[in-house]
């Protein structure tokens, strides 16, 4: 089974340790990408115009300059760097050994900056958004997609994909018609701080329940033992299915 997570805005470093080795992340085959958008968004970064460009205000350029030095921070498994709601839910630390095994196997983040990273794999806070053109790269959802199909696909395998990202992280990758009937999307009513929070909560009742899902269905019977949920077919060919969960 595969679950996708957003990145989230909010990340967090250890002051201290060995800098990122980006041979030993997850999924190889996006080096020559990751290489390129690194390369991009560091040129951004040290421009007069970075905050535009990226997106963001004047008071988080202080983030905007870590952007300069990702090759020599320390590296921090990416389960401690993104924080915030989501991942506040998710609490992979506090999961027993069985369930976080689990969910090193079947968590990946979409990344605009990484392509796709498993909790396990050591990174670097960064600041950037998967909804930003970069200079020279071009929209990054855009440019990320291809590069992502092949290990993405690969990684759900027989299994059910069961997708918590955000719109901008969604358009990034879809999954092909032959993997699209076992995709499901986790749509939660109300507002965005509660959708978060209950995605995370979705994603940590999966791998501690243990089932490894290979259809939507079972998918649904699985979180509707903790949630109130109805389960929606794909609108068009290719389409994925809609899981409605309501917020605890």
């Amino acid at each position: 089974m595969l679950i996708l997570l957003p990145p989230s805005e909010s990340k967090w470093n250890r002051p201290r340790g060995g800098p990122a080795d980006p041979s030993t992340w997850s999924f190889p085959e996006l080096a020559p990408v990751r290489a390129e958008v690194a390369e991009a968004l560091s040129g951004v970064s040290r421009s007069a115009d970075a905050a535009a460009v990226l997106g963001v205000s004047e008071g988080l350029l202080e983030e905007v300059a870590r952007n300069l030095v990702l090759d020599t921070l320390p590296a921090t498994p990416a389960a401690q760097v993104y924080t915030g709601v989501l991942y506040d839910a998710l609490d992979l630390a506090s999961m027993e050994t069985a369930a976080r095994r689990r969910a090193n196997r079947w968590l990946v983040v979409v990344s605009a900056l990484h392509g796709a990273v498993r909790p396990t794999d050591r990174i670097t806070a960064y600041r950037l958004s998967m909804g930003v053109t970069l200079p020279e790269t071009g929209p990054l959802a855009q440019r990320w997609r291809p590069a992502l199909d092949a290990p993405l696909t690969a990684a759900a395998g027989n299994g059910a994909v069961v997708d918590c990202r955000s719109a901008a992280y969604a358009a990034a990758w879809r999954p092909g018609r032959d993997l699209a009937r076992r995709w499901v999307q986790v749509r939660v009513p109300g507002a965005s701080h509660m959708a978060k929070h209950t995605r995370g909560l979705v994603a940590r009742h999966l791998c501690e329940v243990g089932v490894a899902a290979r259809t939507v269905p079972a998918v649904a019977e699985v979180v509707g033992r903790a949630f109130d949920v109805e389960l929606h077919e794909p609108a068009r060919p290719g389409a994925p299915w809609v899981l409605d969960v309501q917020a605890p």
